[in-house]
């Protein structure tokens, strides 16, 4: 049910049987890392061939969502109802150990299994679009131009239930073999943040026109 605090059930698909310590199915862990991303990949099998299309997205309650053009190859099949696997990755760093075995990267992901739904309402899919630009930059949608009744109809929407979900973790330092150790071999954690950049004014920008302190409240990583 939407709201609900209760974890994620394990299912065959979603049970991590390697390293699994760092298998997390609260929704806590799961809801903060879909929060902190920004783009996502979505797969999915059409006449046999297997495609991932990156594209971005932001979640409400237990749903994630994401959008594109109604003429979208990705949207069209996925209007039909077939299943799709959803993933965000976000990478924390380097993880470089004494030996290229236990090299590795501290990270954080999700992967939701499902079958996506499509928002047919347009005032709905307004709405959805609204939540997608606030996502984006708070603040943003009242600055803009109201999209005209052709643009919504452009545009498909399209939210997955979050129900058969898992998140894997990797934090922390090198886990090299006791052997190893006294190795003169540099060890450690190279931090790989992901960094909101200065604001870039538009060549074409109207003169006069100053950026909007809203572009501070931009947060990803």
């Amino acid at each position: 049910m939407s709201g609900t605090t209760e974890p994620f059930v394990p299912t065959a698909r979603t049970k991590v049987k390697r390293a699994h310590e760092r298998g997390h199915y609260d929704r806590e862990t799961v809801y903060a890392i879909l929060d902190a991303g920004l783009m996502c990949h979505v797969g999915y099998v059409i006449d046999g061939q297997p495609y991932v299309t990156p594209t971005a997205y932001w979640r409400e309650g237990d749903r994630v969502y994401w959008h594109g053009s109604s003429a979208s190859k990705m949207l069209r099949h996925v209007k039909q109802g077939p299943p799709v696997c959803f993933t965000v990755a976000l990478m924390d760093g380097l993880v470089l150990a004494r030996s290229g075995f236990h090299t590795s990267v501290n990270y954080r992901s999700v992967m939701a299994m499902g079958q996506a739904e499509v928002i047919e309402d347009p005032a709905d899919k307004l709405a959805k679009l609204e939540a997608m630009l606030e996502r984006i930059v708070p603040g943003r949608w009242p600055e803009l131009r109201a999209p005209t009744a052709q643009e919504v109809k452009a545009t498909t929407v399209v939210s997955l239930k979050l129900e058969e979900v898992v998140a894997k973790v990797r934090s922390g330092g090198p886990i090299d073999d006791d052997e190893d150790m006294d190795l003169d071999v540099w060890a450690g954690v190279v931090p790989t943040p992901t960094t909101i950049g200065a604001a870039l004014d538009d060549p074409a920008l109207k003169a006069g026109v100053a950026q909007p302190a809203n572009l501070a409240k931009i947060r990803i990583g």
